[in-house]
């Protein structure tokens, strides 16, 4: 009996994890994943999307690492917005210098370099007029102890960024290590203007 409960566990795991992807969310990233695949060159053993939900307040995990070549989630956890994106849930972004706002869409993740905020991943906005000044305005991941879960508790949400995804501070090595080197990073919202305006997702008219 044991060992078909622990069979079951190992079967369903995976799609328990899954699940906590919305089904459209998922779709969307697979898709951007399915034409940028077509138009550069990624790593063959990192068939990896990170998936961002900023439809999801930060009080929740809304960072997912999903493998595409397994079907299977590798790593979730918190990540906060920009501070003029909006408190609790992102609101309003955007791709211009000096807005301190988060900015959606396709990225690829580039180097690791050591900064201010300490290890720290270079991303490429593959989207023009959306999120392709990433590099200019020096949008990063990193980590923060204003994205972990003793800052939820005290003041009810996650801090903010200067539009960087910050990730906690107690994952961000392992996170970086896994995706840097070209994976791609999908930042989500339901904003009509980004899926009016996206070269991946477009479905507005």
């Amino acid at each position: 009996m044991r060992r078909v409960v622990l069979l079951m566990w190992v079967l369903i795991f995976p799609l328990v994890l899954k699940a906590q992807i919305r089904q459209s969310v998922l779709a969307d990233a697979l898709s951007g994943y399915s034409a940028i695949s077509q138009s550069y060159s990624l790593p063959e053993t990192k068939q990896y999307i990170t998936i961002i939900d900023f439809d999801l307040p930060s009080t929740q995990e809304r960072l997912w690492v999903y493998d595409v070549a397994n079907d299977s989630i590798l790593l979730s956890t918190h990540v906060a917005h920009g501070r003029n994106t909006g408190v609790k849930k992102a609101e309003v972004f955007s791709n211009k210098p000096n807005s301190y706002q988060s900015s959606l869409g396709f990225y690829l993740t580039g180097e690791t370099y050591r900064g201010k905020n300490g290890y720290s991943l270079r991303l490429d906005g593959l989207e023009k007029g959306v999120n392709d000044n990433a590099r200019v305005r020096n949008i990063v991941m990193h980590g923060a102890n204003y994205a972990e879960q003793p800052f939820i508790k005290k003041h009810g949400r996650l801090g903010r960024s200067f539009g960087c995804p910050a990730v906690p501070r107690t994952v961000n090595k392992e996170l970086i290590d896994l995706i840097k080197g070209k994976t791609v990073l999908f930042i989500y919202h339901s904003s009509r203007d980004y899926q009016r305006d996206s070269k991946y997702i477009s479905r507005v008219d």
